[in-house]
C-alpha cells in the first residue's frame, strides 16, 4: 500500500516536497521496488515525472530535469520528490507507484506499475 502526501498551493518559483510512504514487510522488501512519480491534469493521461530504482539510479522527464529531485530512504520505506522552481504547468495531481519487475525502458509507462497511491494535489499559482 502506498500513500502520497505533501501537496499544496505554492507560488511560481516556490518549492514543495512530496512523500510516498509504503507499507511493506521490511526495509529489504521496500528496497526491491522501483518507485515512480506520475502526474495527471484534467483531460490528460498520466504523465511520467520521475523514478528511482533499487540501485538508486534516478530518471526524470525532460520537463522537470534540473528542478525536481527524487530520493529514497529505505529505513523509512519512503521516497521523496523535491520540487523546486515550480511552474504553473506543474499543477496536477501527483501519484506515486511501485513495482518490482520493471525494465528501465518501461519506467515511464503507468502500465508497468501495479501499486498506486491515492494522489496529492499540487497547485502552482502565478
Amino acid at each position: 500500500q502506498l500513500q502520497a502526501f505533501g501537496g499544496g498551493l505554492v507560488q511560481v518559483g516556490g518549492s514543495l516536497r512530496l512523500s510516498c510512504a509504503a507499507s511493506v514487510a521490511s526495509e529489504v522488501s521496500f528496497n526491491s521496488y522501483v518507485i515512480g512519480w506520475f502526474r495527471r491534469t484534467p483531460g490528460k493521461e498520466r504523465e511520467f515525472v520521475s523514478a528511482i530504482n533499487r540501485g538508486r539510479s534516478v530518471f526524470y522527464a525532460d520537463s522537470v530535469k534540473g528542478r525536481f529531485a527524487i530520493s529514497r530512504d529505505n529505513a523509512k520505506n519512503t521516497v521523496y520528490l523535491q520540487m523546486n522552481n515550480l511552474k504553473p504547468e506543474d499543477t496536477a495531481v501527483y501519484y506515486c507507484a511501485a513495482d518490482r519487475q520493471i525494465i528501465v525502458s518501461s519506467y515511464g509507462r503507468p502500465s508497468s506499475y501495479n501499486y498506486w497511491g491515492q494522489g496529492t494535489q499540487v497547485t502552482v499559482s502565478s
